[in-house]
């Protein structure tokens, strides 16, 4: 026998006019039904609504939007902005009547509220019932609330709404701009459907706006808060990334960095699918060293791609090439994608969403995050950064996908260095890179503290940068506390890397 949920889930939908938004919803809304959008002002809500009736008119239904705030030179200067037009979209603006309604109640025995309500209502009834809308929008119904008065009152014409619409075979979007609290269970729990926009203000950088599917009857939505923007267009909806929905199977292989001893350090490279961090003081080398596995990867014919978080683009390709690793060629042949990041700017969910753009549509085979220092920026707190970290790791690791991972420690010798935080249980590879002291020069040393999918060397050995690109020495065997940055040398020769070994 079929559920009831399963058939909720088979019936008609309508698209909302904006593709990840109907992901998320698992193919738009239920037909002839009544929604509530609902969002402080400046939330989207409007954009939202002609997006909605745009996509109607788009399929040549008949589309109305009711304005009981806005004036129709308001919405026609907001579609502008966009770049849109409301041709096929008849607007009903009822802010004049209202104000015609007020004057003319002083001549009548009953409360001016109670003619305008039952005049407002009875005009929106009329004009459906002459155009015979597949879709409609009403903007919004704080004025109706206002007019209402009592919670009793507005529940029932809100009742009597819906099922007004229903009987006229509308899919209605209502508004509601939440400036009055007193009644707002009152139609959520009325409406089929409740959709809720925030907007988020931070204490440094762009609003963050997300979107969260509050109620939806009969329909299994992808829960959770979906961080979306509004840019000329409209509205672009970033759905929150669940690894569990994109299964791959990939081969299992070893990805080499085309220096041998760093490789023997890794027993023997690292993993296919799986992620790396790369960890150590500010200047030890941790983006040369990703930058060496990332040229080995375009060697291969694997397309790359690199957000930087911490320098621009030219800034990363001025580096590579003084240390002569040529990477400009990649980025001209479009096998290197790099992307400079602001994490002011951008949205958590909007990064994610450009990683899984990068993999899905671009075969991005390795991804370097540099660095989530700059990452954690865009989180509001360690909490959230770790758990989406966790589901973009495991996402990258089901799509076969050398995640290197770049974070710098706070200090730069001794014990006195800390991280700003512990992610290295989510990767499957640490490499420790250290800055120590010896006879007067300041070295830097390289180790492989955990692999989890395989054995590693547990050697410290010396890691050289030059023009000759990455240099690893020999096992520091005659040197103890080389992490602490302070070692003592028991060797009688000199096992230290010289300037020719470095190119």
């Amino acid at each position: 026998m079929t559920s009831t949920l399963e058939q909720a889930n088979t019936h008609p939908r309508i698209g909302t006019g904006i593709a990840s938004l109907d992901y998320i919803l698992r193919g738009g809304l239920p037909r002839r039904r009544l929604y509530v959008i609902e969002g402080d002002p400046g939330a989207g809500k409007t954009t939202l609504a002609l997006q909605f009736l745009m996509e109607g008119a788009r399929q040549g239904e008949r589309c109305l939007y009711v304005t009981l705030s806005e004036t129709a030179q308001e919405l026609q200067e907001v579609a502008a902005s966009h770049g849109w037009s409301l041709a096929g979209i008849e607007l009903l603006e009822l802010d004049t009547l209202a104000e015609r309604l007020h004057q003319d109640a002083n001549y009548t025995v009953y409360h001016p509220a109670d003619v305008e309500l039952g005049e407002t209502v009875k005009h929106i009834r009329s004009e459906v019932e002459r155009l015979k809308p597949a879709r409609v929008a009403l903007d919004s119904v704080s004025e109706l609330k206002i007019l209402s008065e009592t919670n009793a009152r507005y529940r029932r014409e809100i009742l009597g709404l819906k099922q007004f619409f229903a009987q006229q075979q509308c899919t209605a979007l209502v508004l509601d701009d939440r400036t009055t609290r007193e009644g707002e269970q009152q139609l959520q729990s009325i409406a089929h459907g409740v959709l809720r926009m925030e907007r988020t203000q931070r204490e440094y950088g762009d609003t963050r706006r997300q979107i969260h599917i509050v109620k939806m009857r009969g329909v299994r939505f992808r829960d959770g808060l979906h961080d979306f923007t509004i840019d000329t267009g409209g509205i672009v909806v970033y759905p929150r990334l669940s690894a569990v929905e994109h299964p791959k199977k990939y081969e299992q292989e070893t990805i080499e960095s085309g220096v041998e001893q760093l490789d023997r350090l890794l027993g023997p490279g690292l993993d296919r699918g799986s992620s790396s961090l790369i960890m150590g003081p500010s200047g030890c080398g941790k983006s040369t060293v990703a930058t060496q596995f990332m040229l080995a990867a375009l060697a291969r014919g694997e397309a790359v791609s690199c957000f930087l978080f911490e320098e621009s683009e030219s800034t990363f390709c001025q580096r590579a090439a003084g240390l002569g690793l040529q990477i400009d060629s990649y980025v001209s042949s479009g096998l290197l994608h790099i992307a400079q990041i602001d994490p002011a700017v951008l949205s958590p969910g909007e990064f994610a969403d450009r990683v899984r753009r990068a993999v899905e549509q671009q075969d991005v085979s390795m991804v370097v995050i540099d660095s989530l220092n700059g990452y954690m920026s865009a989180m509001p707190s360690e909490q959230f950064l770790l758990i989406q970290m966790h589901e973009l790791l495991t996402y990258l690791g089901q799509q076969g996908v050398v995640t290197l991972l770049i974070l710098a420690q706070h200090g730069m010798l001794g014990s006195g260095m800390q991280t700003p935080i512990d992610v290295s249980f989510l990767a499957d590879t640490v490499i420790l890179l250290r800055f120590f002291e010896t006879r007067g020069e300041i070295r830097q040393a390289i180790s492989v503290v955990k692999k989890r999918r395989s054995a590693h060397e547990r050697t410290i050995r010396e890691l050289r940068l030059g023009p000759g690109g990455v240099r690893i020495g020999d096992p520091l065997r005659a040197f103890e506390g080389v992490l602490t940055g302070a070692p003592k040398y028991y060797g009688k020769v000199e096992p230290l890397l010289t300037a020719e070994d470095a190119g």
